[in-house]
């Protein structure tokens, strides 16, 4: 299942948030090469988890972390403007309806429809909040993962060649972009939604967190 959980709220699911960090560093470090600080514990954080971002989180059954993504407004510090704003040609990307998503994490273990259902995600945010866009920052092998989920985006700047090719993109809302990533991902549209609302209802719609966000 998906989780919507704030920074500060992840000490209620400390395995979980363990899972996540220490497969962020064995994705982006090992796996990846990247040059991210990993730290004593083996788990890879940045500047902007001391942010209160919202992570989207895919916990598989055996409670372990399968996948996740982290989610903040752009209209605050935002890795697609402060690192990557040079692949843009130093234009900003600042819009209350446009929110980042980075640090997209998938586990070695992670069960086969897991890209797509928090890929999924992204598009129930962007349907209940109204936004225009998604921006996110990734790298060349996850253009044929876009492609596959059924979700590809507008590339705005890159930089790098073949595997190190870093790029910065923007994903418009889409309900037939939705119903796609949903049929392959194996996930009903309501279940999605059953999620999201499970979330809002623990912190309340109009919670200062997601106005924050939204």
């Amino acid at each position: 299942m998906l989780r919507y959980v704030f920074a500060d709220e992840l000490m209620k699911y400390p395995s979980l948030a363990k899972g996540m960090f220490r497969d962020r560093a064995d994705q982006f470090k090992t796996r990846l090469g990247w040059d991210v600080h990993v730290n004593a514990e083996g788990e890879e954080r940045d500047q902007y988890d001391q942010l209160n971002p919202l992570y989207v989180i895919w916990e598989e059954s055996d409670g372990s972390h399968g996948g996740s993504m982290r989610i903040l407004p752009t209209t605050g510090p935002v890795m697609v403007n402060e690192v990557f704003g040079h692949l843009m040609g130093g234009k900003l990307i600042s819009s209350p309806r446009i929110w980042e998503v980075t640090r997209f994490c998938l586990s070695r273990n992670a069960s086969p429809h897991t890209a797509g259902a928090i890929m999924l995600s992204g598009g129930e945010l962007m349907e209940k909040y109204k936004l225009t866009h998604i921006a996110g920052v990734f790298d060349e092998r996850m253009i044929r993962i876009y492609r596959m989920i059924g979700s590809s985006p507008q590339v705005l700047g890159s930089e790098g060649a073949g595997r190190s090719r870093i790029s910065v993109g923007l994903w418009p809302y889409s309900s037939d972009d939705c119903d796609r990533v949903a049929e392959r991902a194996g996930v009903s549209r309501e279940l999605s939604r059953l999620w999201l609302n499970i979330s809002l209802m623990r912190y309340g719609q109009d919670h200062p967190k997601f106005q924050r966000t939204a």
